[in-house]
């Protein structure tokens, strides 16, 4: 199905920022997995009507028919890069790449070059990303200075900067001393802040390439075990629950982990957690070909992990989806196994990955898909005008999702600099062919505005 902008009389729109936007004959989840169409009125940026209702006057209309509405989705765990690696990724081409995805707002992690770990440099990355404009930008603080592990970076001048940073984290790197993440836990409690955990035990992951059991030892590779990750978070949920402050935890990846993430809440433990698509749906054995595609951290793990992943994210064990999405260059990822980077691009792909994995297999209907890619990092990250419902007086944050198509995904169509998908070939569901950031559109009919 070809969706076009006409406006009420049918010219094609064009020019500036509408003030009025008509989305018409979209469907809306709601409770009980029921999607039920109606008309979307946009205006000044803000839901002002969701009827049956046909266009105000002047209105820029939206073919809504066969589409899904959903709230603008929210990323957690992005790397944009930007500073010290453009040529992997800049704010401008991440972020442009979120918008293709259907997000309006991500999180940019801290393992820049110079790291964010100070107040000027989250906020140069804040700036970066309102000149860009195609999604809000919300920087992530480094927890300890320079990554490194050894001091507390500036967690409260970050928290009281312009980028009014509330999530921190050393994310590729564990803060593995006990002692200095409790004192992070402790710190980031006076302004509400978030410590985002890489969970990886360093010294049972040295030298380790991937996941360790049947297949790393038939391929001779050195193994990374999931006690490594699940040992870390075993601790970290008793930090937090000593000190009484909020821990997140990245990229989850094992069945262990949703175990121990399912005992520290039922215990109140102020825990959350996300997963990653590439988690939902891929498996060490992809790796038996050494192809660098798949070389991530964590690392993919096995068919039973991914099925306890899926269901943790179902039964709200795991909080949300966090695409990690993580570009390098080529000659960074087509090299040797041992010598290649860590990592996969993910904002363009995320949504048609959980169609794939969540809804096709009912796991979730698409009331789920809103929580856990919108309304549940925007509180964990604590967005106010992000993630919220499609209701009138919200910001019109909202994303327009074709679910009919299927198609192969080809790298080459990609808005980010980089390439470095593991999803090359693959078939996947669905397309974003709008999305709006404030009433604003960034992608209409699929292209960036």
């Amino acid at each position: 199905m070809t969706h076009t902008v006409t406006t009420e009389t049918g010219a094609a729109a064009g020019g500036g920022r509408p003030r009025r936007l008509h989305i018409a004959g979209a469907a809306l989840p709601g409770p009980g997995g029921a999607l039920r169409t109606a008309n979307i009125a946009v205006e000044d940026g803000r839901i002002a009507e969701v009827s049956d209702a046909g266009p105000a006057a002047g209105a820029v209309r939206v073919d809504g028919s066969g589409l899904i509405a959903l709230p603008g989705l929210v990323d957690l765990h992005t790397h944009l890069r930007e500073p010290g690696r453009e040529d992997a990724e800049t704010v401008a081409s991440g972020t442009r790449a979120a918008a293709r995805g259907g997000f309006t707002a991500v999180h940019a992690m801290a393992n820049t070059d110079p790291v964010a770990d100070t107040a000027g440099v989250v906020e140069q990355v804040w700036r970066l990303g309102q000149e860009a404009g195609h999604c809000d930008v919300w920087p992530v603080g480094a927890v300890t200075q320079g990554i490194a592990g050894s001091r507390l970076a500036e967690l409260g001048a970050m928290a009281d900067s312009k980028a009014r940073v509330r999530v921190f984290s050393d994310d590729g790197h564990c803060v593995s001393d006990a002692l200095l993440m409790r004192r992070a836990l402790e710190y980031v409690k006076a302004f509400d802040g978030v410590i985002a955990q890489h969970a990886q035990e360093p010294r049972l992951t040295e030298g380790a390439q991937m996941n360790e059991g049947a297949v790393s030892a038939r391929l001779g590779l050195a193994g990374w075990p999931a006690v490594a990750e699940e040992a870390i978070i075993a601790r970290d949920c008793l930090l937090a629950a000593h000190v009484g402050s909020r821990l997140h935890v990245c990229h989850v990846s094992t069945a262990g982990s949703v175990e121990i993430l399912r005992w520290a809440k039922s215990r109140g433990t102020q825990v959350t957690a996300e997963v990653t698509p590439h988690h939902l749906l891929l498996t060490d054995d992809l790796v038996q070909h050494y192809d660098p595609a798949y070389k991530v951290n964590p690392p993919l793990r096995t068919a039973e992990d991914v099925h306890a992943l899926r269901a943790g994210l179902a039964d709200g064990t795991i909080d949300c989806v966090a695409t990690d999405h993580a570009p390098h260059p080529v000659e960074a990822k087509e090299s040797e196994w041992s010598y290649a980077a860590m990592g996969m691009v993910g904002l363009e792909t995320a949504l048609s990955v959980v169609h794939l994995t969540m809804v096709e297999t009912g796991l979730l209907d698409w009331a789920g898909v809103a929580e856990r890619m919108s309304a549940a990092p925007a509180r964990i990250g604590r967005l106010a005008t992000q993630g919220r419902p499609l209701e009138p007086g919200e910001p019109a944050n909202l994303t327009l999702y074709d679910p009919a198509p299927r198609g192969r995904v080809d790298p080459r169509s990609f808005a980010s600099k980089s390439r470095n998908t593991p999803y090359l070939g693959i078939e996947l569901p669905g397309r974003v062919v709008a999305t709006l950031l404030r009433g604003r559109p960034t992608v209409l009919d699929g292209k960036l505005v």
